[in-house]
């Protein structure tokens, strides 16, 4: 496949990637990866595609970028990821190589926050569970068999990562006249709520743990059985993060054993599949990875795309450094 236009490796793909492509096609040879059964140097291959001609890699948290393949791209200097996390990436070997690499950064985080606050409301007054049994009300009969709800205002929040969504989270709760506490890899001196040094202590403080920090290997499980022992039988836990940062195993138990007293749960450790246990359970909210979902971070990050591979192509400094949490 011979082409004049500079060659981008597709991976996952981005939920962004059909209109992307289809805009930006006359700017880019995309080559769609994501689509092909075959090891990535036979795809090449196919295509008469050499791996030193591809500079840039577009991806998202669905495929992951390990390092063999990093290291198969001789010329890679670019790896633009549609999310905020970079747990699908081997960051260390980018680190290694040269390549940098461009997040969504905050785009989505005000969305995120939305979510977030959402579920929790979702879970504590049962929202869903009234919806289902609204539309199983038979006139004849007054179904009521939902357990009572529990208000949101004045309850003790702990957050679980104080990075730019774990912000925004503490924003909304604000005027509900919520207890906000946190922990984070540091004390953030800018906010003025109370910071605990572990996930255990915060919990043990809370009524509801919401879970928002990235995903490395310190923070995978931080959420275990003993957070959730501290956090107790009436607690709440809403994970906007990452699934793998709870013990999903340990959660479930406790949620069909009634141990715990509820979650709202927008992503999994083993994405896209869900316990199966969690489906019939009406203190639990469940949502498929969507809190990004919008039409406004959808446009955003098309344009912040846009932008970080004209930049890159055009020798300019990257847009969109690497974030933290």
């Amino acid at each position: 496949m011979a082409t004049d236009l500079p060659n981008i490796l597709v991976m996952g793909p981005p939920l962004i990637f059909p209109d992307f492509q289809s805009q930006y096609s006359h700017s880019y040879n995309f080559l769609t990866f994501f689509a092909s059964s075959l090891p990535l140097p036979q795809y090449l291959s196919s295509l008469n595609i050499l791996p030193s001609s591809i500079r840039a890699i577009l991806c998202n948290n669905m495929q992951r970028v390990p390092a063999d393949l990093l290291r198969s791209l001789p010329s890679l200097a670019l790896l633009v990821t549609t999310t905020m996390g970079t747990d699908h990436i081997d960051m260390p070997e980018c680190r290694r190589l040269g390549v940098r690499v461009a997040t969504a950064g905050g785009s989505f985080s005000e969305d995120v926050a939305d979510f977030a606050l959402g579920l929790l409301i979702d879970v504590l007054m049962r929202i869903s569970a009234a919806n289902r049994c609204a539309k199983k009300w038979l006139r004849s009969e007054l179904p009521r068999n939902i357990p009572p709800a529990s208000r949101v205002g004045g309850k003790r929040v702990g957050i679980v990562g104080l990075g730019k969504i774990g912000t925004e989270v503490a924003k909304r709760l604000e005027p509900f006249g919520c207890k906000i506490m946190y922990t984070s890899r540091t004390k953030k001196s800018s906010v003025p709520y109370p910071f605990y040094g572990s996930a255990v202590e915060v919990a043990a403080e809370s009524d509801v743990l919401v879970v928002c920090c990235s995903l490395t290997e310190e923070t995978h499980h931080i959420v275990d059985r003993a957070v959730m022992e501290a956090l107790g039988k009436e607690g709440v836990i809403v994970n906007v993060g990452r699934g793998s940062l709870i013990d999903e195993k340990e959660l479930v138990r406790r949620l069909v054993s009634g141990e715990i007293g509820g979650a709202g749960l927008d992503v999994f450790q083993n994405e896209p599949l869900v316990p199966c246990e969690l489906l019939s359970l009406d203190n639990v909210v469940l949502s498929p990875h969507a809190a990004a979902v919008t039409s406004e971070s959808f446009h955003h990050i098309m344009e912040l795309v846009a932008a970080t591979l004209h930049a890159f192509f055009e020798n300019k400094p990257s847009l969109t450094p690497v974030m933290q949490d």
